[in-house]
C-alpha cells in the first residue's frame, strides 16, 4: 500500500465508475476503497491504493492530496451520510486546502412531473436515497464555506455502459411498465461520464452545480427494449401499473415514481465537453460493437 503523499490525485470510492476515472487520470492518482480484496483489484491494475472505511473515524493523512474525485456511495439506510461527514473531518485535520468534485445524483430535485430541470431548480428529494446525497451536498457546501477549499458538485442521471447494463434482469425475464406508462429518465454513458469527471475538475466552477446526462431523456421501458434488441435478449414482458407494487421492486418503483427532464446545456457551455455518445442508440452501439 502507498502512502497518502505519494500521488497528489485521490479518487474516493474506486467501484466501476471510480476504477474507470483513475485509470483516465495516470499516474498521479491513488484510489481509495474500503477492502483489502478491492486495493489488490486496483492494484493490479497500477493503481496505488489507500485503505479507507468511512463507516469508522478516518485517521489516515490526506494532506498530500490536493485534487479528490468523491464517489463513494452513501450508507444504504437513513437520510443523512455519515461517510461524507467522516471524510470532511479527516480533510480539515490534515491542514490545507483542496478541490473536491463530488459525484452526486439528480435523484435531488424529487418529481418534477415531467418538467425540464436545469440547475436553478430546487431540489426537493422524496425517497431516502435522494435525501442522503441532498446531506452530502449540504455537509460538502459547509466544509466550503469554512475554507475547506473549492467544490464542484455533478447531478449525474443514470450511467449506463460497459459492465452497467440490465442483462442479468433481462436474461430473468422480469416485467416492466408499458412504454406509454412509464416516466421520463435521464442517462449518461459511463465513458462521457468519466469525461465530464475530469473536465470538472479542470474547468468547473467554484461552487458551481452541474447536471450530467446526454440531454436526451427517455423512458425506463424504452431504455430496457433498447438494452434487449442490443443485446439480442427477448423484450421484458409487460404488465399493468396496478400490478407494480408484486412485480418490480421498491428501488425499481421509487424510480418510476419521478419523472424529470435534465437539462445539461451548462455542463457541455462550462465544461466544453462533447459527448462521445450524446444518445442512448449511439451509446448502445458502443457497448455492443
Amino acid at each position: 500500500m502507498r502512502q497518502a503523499s505519494e500521488h497528489s490525485h485521490l479518487v474516493v470510492g474506486c467501484g466501476h465508475v471510480g476504477t474507470r476515472l483513475a485509470e483516465a487520470l495516470g499516474k498521479r492518482v491513488t484510489g481509495a476503497v474500503r477492502s483489502a480484496a478491492s486495493a489488490r483489484r486496483l492494484q493490479a491494475l497500477g493503481i496505488p491504493a489507500l485503505l479507507m472505511d468511512l463507516d469508522r473515524p478516518v485517521a489516515t493523512d490526506l494532506s498530500g492530496f490536493e485534487r479528490i474525485w468523491y464517489l463513494a456511495p452513501p450508507p444504504k439506510g437513513g437520510e443523512r451520510d455519515p461517510r461524507m461527514g467522516r471524510f470532511l473531518e479527516a480533510l480539515e485535520r490534515s491542514g490545507g486546502r483542496r478541490r473536491v468534485v463530488y459525484l452526486g445524483t439528480t435523484g435531488v430535485y424529487g418529481d418534477c412531473g415531467g418538467r425540464w430541470v436545469d440547475e436553478t431548480h430546487p431540489i426537493a428529494p422524496r425517497v431516502e436515497r435522494a435525501r442522503r446525497r441532498a446531506d452530502a451536498e449540504n455537509r460538502l457546501r459547509a466544509w466550503r464555506r469554512r475554507g475547506g477549499g473549492e467544490l464542484v458538485l455533478l447531478r449525474v442521471a443514470g450511467i449506463y455502459g460497459p459492465g452497467k447494463l440490465p442483462l442479468e434482469r433481462l436474461r430473468a425475464g422480469k416485467p416492466m411498465l408499458a412504454p406509454e406508462q412509464a416516466p421520463w429518465t435521464n442517462r449518461i454513458h459511463l465513458h462521457d461520464l468519466v469525461r465530464v469527471l475530469v473536465a470538472a475538475m479542470e474547468r468547473g466552477g467554484d461552487g458551481a452545480v452541474y447536471n450530467v446526462s446526454d440531454g436526451h431523456p427517455g423512458n425506463m421501458a424504452d431504455y430496457f427494449n433498447a438494452v434487449a434488441d442490443a443485446a439480442g435478449l427477448p423484450r421484458p414482458p409487460v404488465i399493468a401499473p396496478d400490478r407494480a407494487e408484486e412485480a418490480l421492486s421498491a428501488g425499481l418503483r421509487a424510480y418510476l415514481a419521478e419523472s424529470r427532464r435534465i437539462d445539461n446545456r451548462k455542463m457541455l457551455r462550462e465544461l466544453g465537453v462533447t459527448l462521445r455518445y450524446p444518445t442512448l442508440e449511439a451509446g448502445l452501439r458502443g457497448c455492443f460493437r
